[in-house]
């Protein structure tokens, strides 16, 4: 049975699309209705502001009794103080009793103007972020599980470390996010960007956004290269969770879904975006034409499809996701 996971926009309270209390209705609403599997809310420091993540999922968990929690992604993870992160996911872990997911990555390869001036702030160079991002993940795991750390590290040193409370999990998950193009990256980046999640991932997250077709095909053959480098490394990777991040805009009027969606991705992210990238990225249309674009990626090895919803009435999309279209999942 696949996983379903809701997407909340935590910057759309930003946007004056919603309320803060209005994420957290949703969150309840997915939570009692026995459909979702995990609820999700993005990050971001200053390339692309928002509520901040883990003071969000904070107010989630006291909301919610049965879904798990998680970042979708924690871009700002390479720019965290590692000992701080490890404190507060701890933390978290525990007022949500061991719900934890977090979903780690590096933030963007080719820094936009806002992204540089955070790297510029925040004093790291972009071609930092993925080995700040390795070894915060290195940090987290031990602080959760050892104490009175000693670790020289390339950009973190720990001397006697302890963390308390130790989190409910003995160590949370951490999904690795990673996107590359096998069409437009370079087959070492791909490789590479595989091989992380491999080595270190306790599951992979990536999005179908692509200006090219077969955005299905795609994952697949990322899925199956992730299982691939595993095997060479002597890892079996058993229930490894492969989740898709998807956007999800439900509508009879087909075009119209298409023109809420566009609107949208292009208000979020302050960038156009194609008619094939729209098409790429948004399941939009009937119940049914949504429920077969999702059934597509499960039947390609999506073992979770993260929801996010593209519209200006999300708690009304919401309860057509539940009511219309999760019913026709595999």
């Amino acid at each position: 049975m696949t996983n379903i996971g809701l997407t909340l926009s935590n910057r759309s309270v930003l946007m004056n699309i919603v309320k803060t209390d209005d994420l957290l209705r949703m969150s309840e609403i997915a939570d009692i209705s026995g459909l979702f599997s995990h609820i999700w809310v993005g990050d971001s420091l200053m390339a692309i502001p928002r509520l901040e993540s883990i003071t969000l999922l904070s107010a989630i968990a006291s909301r919610t009794n049965n879904v798990k929690i998680g970042t979708a992604c924690m871009a700002s993870l390479p720019l965290r103080d590692p000992i701080m992160l490890a404190y507060q996911w701890a933390t978290l872990d525990v007022l949500s009793d061991g719900r934890t997911i977090l979903g780690a990555c590096m933030g963007g390869r080719r820094p936009t103007k806002t992204q540089q001036a955070e790297n510029d702030t925040m004093g790291i160079k972009n071609n930092e972020r993925a080995q700040r991002m390795e070894e915060t993940i290195k940090i987290l795991r031990k602080l959760w599980t050892e104490d009175n750390i000693y670790l020289q590290g390339q950009f973190h040193t720990l001397k006697n470390a302890t963390i308390e409370p130790k989190p409910i999990q003995k160590t949370p998950p951490i999904w690795i996010a990673s996107s590359p193009r096998l069409k437009l990256s370079k087959s070492r980046i791909v490789e590479r960007s595989l091989r992380r999640v491999s080595r270190i991932g306790d599951g992979w997250m990536t999005t179908a956004w692509l200006n090219y077709p077969g955005v299905v095909e795609e994952f697949s053959e990322l899925r199956a290269r992730i299982f691939e480098y595993a095997n060479q490394d002597g890892k079996e990777l058993k229930n490894f969770p492969c989740a898709i991040y998807y956007f999800i805009n439900v509508n009879n009027n087909r075009e119209a879904a298409f023109e809420e969606s566009k609107h949208y991705l292009e208000s979020y992210y302050s960038q156009k975006f194609s008619r094939l990238e729209v098409e790429n990225w948004v399941a939009f249309g009937s119940a049914e034409e949504c429920a077969s674009k999702l059934n597509a990626f499960i039947e390609a090895g999506a073992t979770d499809i993260l929801l996010s919803l593209p519209s200006w009435s999300p708690i009304s999309q919401l309860n057509c996701v539940i009511e219309e279209v999760l019913p026709k999942i595999q």
